[in-house]
């Protein structure tokens, strides 16, 4: 862009039209000419800006972006979505980071997650020598008495101090948040246990006389309980760090269909000038030009040109659609093989892809309902656990033998440490990966528990049609002469020769099929295509056409025969393509997406299980229809586009039903993301793999009955899992209160209320290890 050839007034106050500041005027100003008038700039970052794309800054559109970006991000808390602000912050209700309902293209990992990386390495490496030094007696390496009994407290002491009171502050502070507002959860559990071990340790540790002789040992000291305290930090830290990453996978996902979109759209003046703008900077109006293998910037229509487009992204159909002028075009799918000039219509947040990214981080930020009951019971057990502790405490303090303070603090601290929620955090997760486990030996990969517990209910899956039910591979099925004078593999050599050199679909299924059969293609003269008819060469000194035979004015020298062989073809599923010279019509070659082999079994296993059973898919009636009966689905939704699939679970979710989504492709993402549970075929894209809650390996549809089996088993193991972590530490709550002490005059210790807590931890990851061995 040349700079301003003249030289400006001094002191004249010009606006920047980048950022909209006011320049005062003078000889070194930036400058530059655009349609015969000068822009000033106020430094050379807008000034760079500027010269990268006139037409929009010139336009007076710099405003309008300005006061969008100015709109603060809503963020939201990932336990309690009802809480959403402007910016980032902690939740008022548990004091976890809120995350941005908004995911953009930006692949920076969350703050969040490394500092949590940070803290969870350091509070492992200083809880492994703290567990040896305690354990190792039991295991014939007895460390204390090496160095020492009042040097191993002192060494538990430093090496726990760090954990506690750096790492765990994030713990610590979202207990205290849970407590502050009376919302008691599982980090008021965290905080009272880990912050009731180390204390009573620190007491322990350098105020040894408070406590009886009784349960001093030789050295002077009482038991301490520092391994306790940092263990319980490394085990909660290790749970959020997987899963803050299972989140960042989340948003790798709708990055993945951000990306579908280019960065840059080619926009073209009045003056016929071309320049690449940023896709950011494209307005309603603007002409672009898309050249072939490009991706369409914004949805829009065409205005000039003719291509064909893959809009699988879309209708998840592999045939590309031809798009002539006045056509739409969508943001995101791939210009073929033309150059098309498109007008944009829907721009940046009003795009289809923008709009499939906005209902898929919806339909994500959901919570697992089991973790929602166990909050729930967390409700009622923490303040019952903590008033049971506090009347303890009173009561060993006014009857309890001398000295009553000591026994008081013991039995207080003791009931605490039983009612630590180590099993309660470990009965859920341990149970999701046993599961996991099992299910990838079945083919069968989850994501989530939600997606366990929900698939257990399932009553209604949908079904996509490509890839799910079918291969998603065009393949030639059958080829029909009707000459004498040629063969099937004539016709075919013809046409490959033909199409050989073509990306669309169709044509790469009948070069294939020629492939296969060893054949060697000739090469073809005077190739021509005939828009909304076909294409028309010259193989071995013959002209033919492959598609419409009115490309040779051919039209009524299709027979009766011929009719009737072509609409039986397309009855079955097929895509039927004629072959001609110029003299008759010679051929129908039929191309079909094939039924994979166990897709009929699959559906009739679904039946048995109970489950009703959908196909929605984006090809025609007609093909869906044949498709649906031949694997024996009684419902099918035809020509849905994504909105439409979406709109579908809805309804079922209206009349009560419990619906999975099973798919592959980037347009059955939503679907995928808003059924209660996603069934992502594991050979489809990557975006349905990562907007579903089970994939299936090998895109297996007999999986989903295999899913569901897994379901059932993992659920029940969860509750019983979730039975053992609170009744178990329920139960010796009021032995740690003391109840047995005027039968049996003796008193449960700290030391034996911790080994009742690690006993329910082992009982909880015993019972998950069953999973194992369950049959699917």
């Amino acid at each position: 862009m040349d700079e301003a050839s003249n030289t400006p007034t001094s002191g004249t106050t010009e606006q920047d039209p980048v950022c909209g500041m006011q320049v005062t005027v003078t000889a070194e100003t930036l400058a530059a000419d655009f349609a015969g008038k000068s822009y000033h700039f106020c430094s050379e970052k807008c000034s760079h800006k500027f010269e990268g794309d006139p037409y929009f800054y010139a336009s007076g559109n710099s405003k309008k972006q300005q006061d969008a970006n100015a709109q603060d991000i809503d963020y939201t808390c990932p336990m309690h979505p009802q809480i959403v602000q402007k910016g980032p912050g902690e939740c008022p209700i548990c004091g976890m980071a809120l995350e941005p309902m908004t995911v953009t293209s930006n692949d920076e990992p969350s703050h969040e997650l490394v500092d949590f990386t940070r803290r969870f390495w350091l509070s492992a490496v200083l809880a492994i020598p703290l567990l040896a030094i305690t354990m190792g007696p039991f295991i014939g390496l007895p460390f204390r008495e090496w160095i020492g009994e009042p040097t191993a407290i002192y060494v538990e002491f430093i090496l726990a101090s760090p954990v506690v009171l750096w790492a765990g502050v994030p713990l610590f502070k979202r207990g205290i948040k849970s407590i502050t507002t009376w919302n008691l959860n599982m980090w008021t559990l965290i905080t009272l246990g880990v912050g009731a071990a180390y204390l009573y340790s620190l007491v322990a540790t350098f105020l040894p006389g408070l406590f009886p002789p009784g349960i001093r040992a030789a050295t002077g000291h009482p038991p301490v309980y520092y391994e306790a305290a940092a263990v319980i930090v490394a085990l909660i830290f290790m749970g959020q760090v997987l899963e803050l990453r299972a989140r960042e996978r989340t948003g790798d996902a709708i990055r993945a269909l951000l990306d579908l979109a280019p960065k840059t759209a080619r926009r073209v003046l009045d003056d016929s000038t071309e320049y690449d703008a940023p896709l950011e900077n494209i307005m309603t109006g603007d002409k672009l030009r898309v050249r072939p293998g490009e991706a369409i910037p914004v949805d829009s229509r065409v205005i000039n040109g003719q291509s064909y487009v893959d809009e699988s992204m879309i209708t998840g159909e592999p045939i590309a659609l031809e798009k002539n002028v006045d056509d739409t075009v969508t943001g995101g799918t791939l210009n073929k093989n033309g150059t098309l000039i498109i007008e944009a219509i829907n721009v940046g947040a009003d795009t289809m892809l923008s709009k499939i990214v906005a209902m898929v981080s919806s339909a994500q930020r959901s919570r697992a309902p089991i973790q929602g009951m166990a909050d729930k019971v967390s409700a009622y057990f923490v303040p019952t656990v903590v008033g049971i502790s506090i009347l303890s405490f009173f009561i060993w303090l006014i009857v309890g033998p001398a000295p009553s303070l000591s026994y008081a603090i013991i039995v207080a601290v003791s009931v605490l440490i039983i009612a630590c929620p180590c099993a309660l955090g470990l009965a859920t997760p341990m149970s999701i990966m046993t599961a996991s486990g099992r299910g990838a030996q079945a083919g069968v990969l989850i994501k989530d528990a939600t997606a366990l517990e929900l698939m257990s209910k399932v009553d209604t899956l949908i079904v996509d049609k490509t890839g799910t039910i079918t291969e998603g591979k065009p393949t030639v099925t059958s080829i029909h002469a009707f000459s004498e004078e040629y063969t099937e593999d004539q016709l075919l050599h013809v046409a490959a020769s033909i199409e050989k050199g073509s990306e669309h679909p169709l044509a790469e299924a009948i070069v294939n099929a020629a492939n296969y059969r060893g054949m060697a293609l000739a090469n073809s003269e005077d190739f021509e295509a005939h828009t909304g008819k076909g294409v028309s060469a010259k193989v071995d000194d013959h002209v033919y056409a492959i598609g419409n035979p009115a490309i040779f004015g051919l039209t009524d020298k299709i027979s009766e025969e011929m009719k009737q062989k072509h609409q039986s073809l397309s009855e079955t599923g097929n895509t039927s393509i004629y072959i001609s010279n110029k003299e008759k019509v010679i051929g129908l070659i039929a191309i079909s997406d094939p039924i994979k082999e166990n897709a009929s079994k699959a559906i009739k296993q679904l039946h048995e299980a109970g489950i009703k059973v959908i196909m929605a898919t984006g090809d025609n009636a007609l093909t869906a229809k044949t498709v649906a009966a031949t694997v024996g689905i009684d419902e099918f939704k035809a020509e849905a586009l994504p909105e439409d699939k979406k709109t579908l679970i809805d309804q079922l979710h209206t009349s009560g039903a419990m619906v999975a989504m099973a798919g592959d492709g980037v347009n059955d993402a939503p679907a995928l993301a808003s059924a209660d549970v996603g069934l992502a075929m594991g050979t489809g894209a990557d975006v349905a793999v990562e907007s579903a809650g089970i994939t299936l390996l090998n895109g297996d549809l007999t999986g989903i009955v295999r899913a569901r089996k897994l379901a059932i088993g993992s659920l029940r193991n969860i509750r019983q899992n979730l039975f053992l972590a609170f009744v178990y530490n329920s139960a010796g709550v009021p032995i740690a209160a003391g109840i047995l002490y005027p039968f049996t005059g003796a008193l449960l210790s700290p030391m034996i209320a911790a080994l009742a807590m690690s006993l329910s931890s082992f009982c909880v990851v015993m019972n998950s290890l069953r999973l194992k061995n369950l049959k699917l």
